[in-house]
């Protein structure tokens, strides 16, 4: 190992040091400003050691970060409207209502398998792995805590789906990006990718019927408490379901993100103002301007956080919501990661550390299982996945081309370590994410997210086996 690797080494060994102690000492409120302190303390190291040591200009830094941040714009902006659907889609009674309907539909025993599938088939539809947790992913949160789960192993189950249906579907962004990083037709890719995805699943989906089997019988009266109390505070009727459907068709569309976002928090809001005028009286306060009131509970509803009295704890607790502001912690985790992540690339430390995986590439196996830790390795340095996607595609082009393997190959183990591990890692833009939604902390629901950690496992081993790989002569 060269001077120069070691040296590149260097952040990443005092980032992981210093980010297990901070998450030692602050536990799960570490993502509320120490880790971010430690980001940006440890990309502080990184600028110092390039200008340095590697002799690399603050002003080619300096663009670096800028032009990493910029790239994250309009997730930014995506994170901020998701945090608004959130708060319109519980105070308009749309989760609710979800809520009370599964309550009476989905039995205990096989909630956990169908939480799974029904993310699955919202993903595929919307593209979106975010956008389905946003949605339909809280309100199966919601009854999976009245059936007495808990809460990591409902987010579990309600990531497992949403990323795969996140893989397989045509609409998603990580999917086209690993596609046509590596110059392989977009159904080409989604095919391939079955060799692997689809025995992961089922190996997920046996693991949570199981799980719901064993889980013991919940007890009626407490599902009959969350039904009557969610039936006395919110006006439950079957036209809120106009919302979900009119967000349904704008996908089916294939209407942008942010267009779909915004008109369907638009939606709820109205539905709020019809249907739930009530909570929103109380929502504004006794200090809310006369006859404004009905617009300041709105408002409030989609940027801030919001608190119901039902008085049941459990339910308080279930329809609070933070709004927009409940997202910017996880804004300034990203504008944190990437900055760090920035700064490995731009000094060319990231590059240094990433050659010692190269040589690695012996024979089929091994190279699959570097890609795959490469991924992952960069989805930790880097906390973003397309930043992951682009620069394993670009370091592995041309060993799979010079080995003689088909690009696809190339293409699916990107999406089997850089997609599926990103929600895992508590500092990256989707682990912090889905944590905020869903109000779980990364570490409780990991141990219970099946397919994102099978499916790195499952690619190597299909590689092991050479099933479907073809090696041209």
């Amino acid at each position: 190992m060269n001077k120069k690797v070691l040296i590149s080494l260097i952040p990443v060994v005092v980032l992981i040091v210093v980010l297990a102690i901070t998450i030692h000492v602050f536990g799960s409120s570490a993502l509320n400003g120490a880790s971010q302190t430690a980001l940006i303390a440890v990309a502080g190291l990184c600028c110092f050691i390039a200008m340095t040591y590697f002799k690399v200009s603050w002003k080619a830094l300096e663009e670096g970060i800028k032009e990493t941040v910029s790239n994250a714009s309009i997730a930014v902006v995506i994170l901020l409207l998701i945090g608004a659907i959130s708060g319109t889609w519980i105070l308009s009674g749309v989760v609710p209502l979800l809520i009370y309907y599964g309550l009476q539909v989905i039995s205990p025993s096989f909630f956990l398998v169908c939480t799974c599938l029904i993310c699955s088939l919202v993903s595929v539809m919307t593209g979106s792995s975010w956008t389905t947790i946003a949605t339909i992913g809280i309100a199966l949160l919601g009854i999976g805590q009245a059936q007495g789960f808990s809460e990591g192993l409902i987010a579990g189950a309600i990531i497992s789906g949403a990323y795969f249906g996140d893989k397989m579907s045509p609409l998603s962004d990580t999917t086209v990006l690993a596609s046509s990083m590596t110059d392989v037709p977009l159904f080409s890719h989604i095919r391939y990718l079955v060799y692997t995805v689809l025995p992961t699943m089922i190996i997920t989906l046996v693991a949570f019927t199981v799980l719901g089997l064993e889980h013991p019988v919940t007890d009626a009266g407490e599902i009959n408490l969350y039904v009557q109390t969610l039936e006395q505070k919110f006006n439950l009727t079957p036209w809120l379901l106009v919302v979900p459907l009119l967000t349904g068709l704008m996908i089916a569309r294939r209407l942008p993100a942010l267009i779909v976002l915004f008109l369907s928090t638009l939606i709820a809001a109205i539905a709020a103002l019809f249907f739930q005028p009530h909570i929103l009286l109380e929502v504004a306060g006794a200090d809310a301007p006369r006859g404004l009131e009905l617009f300041t509970g709105m408002i409030k509803s989609i940027y801030g956080e919001t608190q119901i009295e039902t008085g049941v704890t459990a339910i308080n607790d279930l329809v609070s919501t933070s709004g927009m502001a409940g997202m910017l912690g996880t804004v300034w985790l990203i504008i944190s990661a990437m900055t760090f992540g920035a700064c490995m690339t731009t000094s060319g430390m990231l590059h240094h550390i990433t050659s010692l995986l190269v040589p690695l590439c012996k024979r089929r196996a091994s190279m699959v299982a570097t890609t795959v830790g490469t991924g992952a390795l960069l989805n930790t340095m880097l906390a973003d996945q397309y930043l992951s996607i682009i620069l394993t595609g670009n370091m592995f082009k041309r060993v799979y081309k010079e080995q003689g393997y088909e690009s696809r190959l190339l293409s699916r183990s990107i999406e089997d370590s850089c997609t599926v591990t990103s929600p895992l890692i508590p500092w990256s833009s989707c682990g912090m994410t889905q944590a905020t939604i869903l109000g779980v902390p990364t570490l409780t629901y990991l141990p219970f997210c099946f397919f994102n950690l099978i499916s790195p496992l499952m690619s190597i081993l299909v590689a092991l086996i050479g099933y479907k790989i073809f090696q041209k002569k």
